[in-house]
């Protein structure tokens, strides 16, 4: 099942069932924390009642798939590949996360903002989970899973270098820039996957040239790992995200960064596609 957050004629977000069949969306009454954690519970479509006839989906904003209320978590350093070739750094010892700020969530087609403070925007194409339920069962993580999504973890990497001497990176301004983060196209649910951590392809293309590929088998911790070390430090709550890590071939490796213009296109396997277009440079 598919679980998009949509906009409808300048109308407040929804969250509908997508219907690729019939291109088409089907509203769904009550509130996500209502209905996600029977979903999640294994429920499936008869969790759910709906609110209004299908609407087309060519008549629909599809937004990020987060309400403003959650938390977005990034999990980094999650690929060795990624850090060798394109940090220059070994691998840590237990997962490393932090926060996003909500506000540089943007959807599967929106234009991605070039910040002004940055001259080296780069693209991270990960995979994201979705938490459905408050609890979290430490010796099952996986079961708190609704399902997962695509992002796109855009990073200013010059504006992440410029933490003070023994301070360290800093991640905020690298990574909170206002309406960068593509995530979406939509939610696909945890049983449409075989059980455990997924292991899927995630690539991102630029302007139809693809710059990275790799699969989320080759995760130092898993989807569950993750999970749980979050779990441990600050607890999940019903419509959190997780960002899982990116694998090799990002900006800061190649030297090759976005530019306004680019055509950003990450897609995770049996997930979605994010189409962004990088803006001018703007204030």
């Amino acid at each position: 099942m598919r679980l998009a957050r949509c906009s409808y004629k300048s109308g407040a977000p929804f969250w509908a069932v997508v219907d690729l069949e019939h291109e088409a969306v089907n509203p769904i009454h009550g509130s996500f924390k209502d209905w996600a954690p029977l979903v999640t519970a294994g429920q499936g479509i008869s969790a759910l009642s709906f609110s209004a006839d299908p609407i087309a989906m060519q008549d629909i904003q599809l937004l990020a798939p987060v309400d403003p209320i959650n938390r977005v978590v990034v999990a980094g350093a999650n690929y060795l590949a990624h850090l060798i070739k394109d940090f220059g750094l070994d691998a840590p010892k237990q997962p490393v996360a932090f926060l996003k700020a909500y506000g540089a969530l943007i959807g599967a087609h929106d234009p991605i903002r070039y910040p002004p403070l940055t001259e080296e925007l780069d693209h991270e194409v990960e995979l994201v989970a979705v938490i459905g339920k408050d609890e979290i069962d430490p010796a099952d993580p996986l079961a708190s899973v609704l399902g997962y999504t695509v992002g796109n973890d855009v990073s200013s990497r010059d504006l992440q270098r410029s933490g003070a001497k023994g301070i360290g990176m800093d991640l905020f301004a690298a990574k909170s820039q206002d309406l960068t983060t593509g995530v979406g196209p939509w939610i696909v649910t945890r049983d449409e996957f075989p059980q455990g951590s997924p292991q899927l392809r995630l690539t991102l293309a630029v302007n139809g040239e693809v710059r990275q590929d790799g699969n989320t088998a080759e995760m130092t911790w898993d989807v569950g790992e993750l999970i749980a070390f979050v779990q441990a430090r600050s607890s999940f709550r019903c419509g959190d995200i997780l960002f899982t890590g990116s694998p090799a071939g990002v900006g800061m490796g190649t030297g090759r960064f976005l530019n306004p213009g680019d055509v950003v296109e990450a897609s995770v396997e049996g997930i979605g596609t994010l189409r962004n277009v990088v803006s001018e440079k703007n204030a």
